[in-house]
């Protein structure tokens, strides 16, 4: 699909309105790029959540989940290195007070060409007074110098504030992988190679956060670490760079809109990186990256707790710590883009327009809406919707025109449509219609769950 149409500010619409996603704190007006995702978006993104589990998890030969805590003793990230330097460069408009990272001034500015991950505080500042970069917000070119601010949200354990009671809000999940890695290849007795995946929050203190749900400083992480011998470690990179292209493919996303990115510069830890990026209404972007980490991070861990992370061979005795292969995507991120990639806007035949959103129908927030086609068959519509709801997420709508219902149905992307009518009591028969193709079959209620199954597998 051609989403040249969509633009940043129909999607936020639609999602206000849909119930998909909603300002946070809103009667109170609003916390700054905080969101709350609605009845359809907590389904859709839910969805999305299991998919992926579904799909690096479940379907994976060797892989096993966690869920670790959010909160970690504050070693586990002078360890990690975030305590030393995970920072932004951050400059403010002398003109507006607004503040703004460097690097995104220099993409933004330089429509891609330039990459700033590989430039220096000093070039970065060089870059913006040299082609007198404006900001964003008021237009003026007065900044002040580059700034460092950590991303970090801190606090404290107990009652008492003491910086030996100092701990983190976590800014990555990784570490809950990394450090309940003697504890998984234990108790699941796994051999190398293995993975373990996790999804959950994750806090940065971004002083600019924006462009909807594509950068907040509240998300959620979708990661699998791979890990194993050094030597297969190229072929592993290699295989998930294809998976996790795969994966979005087989979601729905066209190829056109999606491409790999190979880092030019490097973090210290990493032998190779690469991230996906997608098209956003934002223009070309990252959603997800992968990584080569080497045996870094269950080294460093291995230095600071004093435990030893190293895996034995059962076979040939061999001692060593496992290189790792990391895959991550922004749970928030990737529904950014699922919306963007689904909506569209279609002219009719007969010159109206609608707005349909094609969801792969295993991300669809509802699998089936049952609409009766007059009041007067609601007693027959509840008792087909209620034939259906132990086995998917369904809604009812007996409010205004048919026409009306299946045009809302439309806009939060459930894939079908059960209409009845007089014949479903003569005969037990629906009318089922698709949402992408708006043509209708006629079913019996017995067969409904064996198609709509068949429908929105994954």
């Amino acid at each position: 699909m051609d989403n040249k149409s969509v633009t940043m500010e129909k999607i936020v619409n639609l999602c206000k309105s849909r119930g998909i996603i909603f300002p946070g704190s809103e009667i109170y007006g609003g916390m700054g790029n905080t969101w709350d995702y609605g009845p359809v978006g907590v389904e859709i993104k839910n969805n999305i959540k299991r998919a992926w589990w579904k799909r690096f998890v479940q379907e994976s030969d060797n892989s096993f989940g966690v869920d670790a805590a959010i909160l970690m003793n504050s070693r586990v990230w002078d360890a990690s290195g975030h305590t030393a330097s995970f920072t932004d460069p951050k400059m403010d408009c002398k003109e507006c007070k607004s503040r703004h990272r460097a690097d995104n001034l220099i993409e933004a500015h330089s429509k891609g060409e330039v990459n700033p991950d590989t430039m220096s505080k000093e070039e970065m500042e060089a870059y913006i007074n040299e082609h007198k970069v404006k900001c964003p917000n008021c237009g003026k070119f007065n900044w002040t110098p580059i700034r460092q601010f950590n991303l970090m949200f801190e606090t404290s354990r107990g009652v008492v504030e003491d910086s030996k009671d100092t701990i983190y809000l976590r800014p990555e999940t990784a570490q809950g992988e990394f450090v309940n890695f003697l504890n998984v290849q234990r108790t699941a007795r796994a051999k190398i190679p293995f993975g373990i995946a996790q999804i959950g929050k994750a806090f940065r203190n971004e002083i600019t956060p924006g462009n909807f749900i594509f950068r907040t400083i509240e998300f959620e992480q979708m990661e699998h670490q791979w890990f194993c011998k050094e030597g297969t470690d190229v072929e592993y990179y290699n295989l998930f760079k294809k998976k996790a292209w795969d994966f979005l493919i087989d979601l729905g996303f066209n190829a056109e809109h999606l491409r790999y990115k190979d880092h030019d510069k490097l973090a210290h830890y990493a032998k190779c990186a690469c991230d996906i990026q997608y098209l956003f209404p934002i223009g070309w972007s990252e959603l997800n990256g992968i990584h080569n980490r080497t045996n870094y991070d269950l080294s460093r861990h291995q230095e600071y707790s004093g435990k030893n992370m190293q895996y034995v061979d059962p076979i040939t005795n061999e001692k060593y710590v496992p290189y790792d292969i990391e895959y991550s995507i922004g749970a928030d991120r990737l529904m950014l883009a699922v919306l963007s990639e689904a909506y569209e806007e279609q002219t009719l035949d007969n010159g109206e327009t609608r707005v349909v959103m094609h969801f792969h129908p295993c991300l669809s927030a509802y699998k089936v809406a049952v609409l009766p086609l007059q009041k007067n068959l609601s007693e027959k519509a509840r008792e087909v919707y209620k034939k259906l709801t132990p086995y998917f997420m369904c809604t009812y709508d007996e409010a205004g025109s048919i026409g009306k219902r299946y045009r809302r149905q439309d806009e939060i992307g459930t894939p079908m449509c059960v209409t009845i009518d007089f014949d479903t009591l003569e005969n037990d028969t629906v009318t089922v219609r698709d949402r992408d193709t708006m043509e209708q079959i006629r079913l019996p209620i017995s067969e409904l769950v064996a198609h709509v199954t068949e429908k929105i597998k994954f």
